[in-house]
């Protein structure tokens, strides 16, 4: 019976082979390492990955979907909302010290999926995602462009980036009134250590008012923590880079 995609859960099924095969050659899975792909829906990546794995746990949030999936003898599946799902635990499960995760993320809650997979970073050996075109611009942005915003301090403080693929609308069925791209991914070894919370809230705050010089916001705020070091404050939010903002919230942790 052929399935019929779900608006509320932004299903948009991937059905063009060339592009499957490029995606497959990018995330270059190997035989038996632990990976975790997030909304296989009609198994189009699934097929193709599992194969090359030999066994492949999956995520998948539509009842009817799951059903499908079970009914495959290497797949294991766990039928469940994604952001509820424990990875930290899930890798524990599966007597892993680290996972590669992959999916072609619901458009709709793809940024809470990526802050969620930031709690579990330290299980996590790389990522690949299918995610609108947009966000990963977003993601991947440099200091000083249109782009560059909160999500790109966020994420960017974590892991190594790329946009490794271009995926157009009528690489899917039904076609999304958007492009799509692949990004890959990759944990930092050694990231400086600071409270996700602090440094979220530090750049909520600077990109508050983005046209604006962050004496107005940032500093502000900082003058509230009773913060006595340096910081440019003459400069506009988008034009602080990655590396200026995490030391920053390192330096307040430290004075905490």
């Amino acid at each position: 019976m052929k399935h019929i995609p779900r608006k509320r859960f932004g299903q948009h099924f991937l059905s063009d082979g060339g592009i499957i095969d490029a995606i497959v050659s990018a995330i270059a899975p190997q035989p038996g390492q632990p990976m975790v792909e997030i909304g296989p829906g009609l198994a189009a990546l699934t097929q193709p990955l599992v194969e090359r794995l030999g066994r492949l746990t999956v995520i998948e949030l539509d009842r009817d979907l799951a059903l499908r999936l079970r009914l495959h003898g290497q797949l294991e599946v766990i039928e469940s909302d994604v952001l509820k799902v424990d990875f930290t635990q899930l890798a524990r499960d599966m007597h892993v010290a680290r996972l590669r995760v992959v999916g072609n993320l619901p458009y709709n809650i793809s940024t809470p999926i990526l802050f969620h997979l930031l709690d579990h970073v330290q299980v996590i050996e790389d990522q690949h995602f299918m995610l609108q075109k947009e966000v990963i611009d977003r993601m991947v942005a440099a200091p000083a462009t249109a782009d560059y915003g909160r999500l790109s301090v966020m994420l960017q403080w974590r892991y190594a980036m790329e946009n490794v693929l271009f995926v157009p609308p009528e690489s899917f069925d039904p076609p999304p009134r958007v492009d799509s791209a692949v990004v890959r991914m990759v944990p930092w070894a050694e990231p400086v250590a600071v409270p996700p919370a602090l440094l979220s809230e530090l750049v909520q705050v600077a990109f508050s008012q983005r046209r604006k010089l962050l004496r107005h916001t940032l500093g502000r705020w900082l003058e509230g923590r009773g913060f006595g070091g340096t910081f440019d404050t003459q400069r506009r939010a988008e034009e602080v880079p990655v590396q200026e903002y995490v030391a920053l919230a390192f330096s307040l942790h430290q004075k905490a």
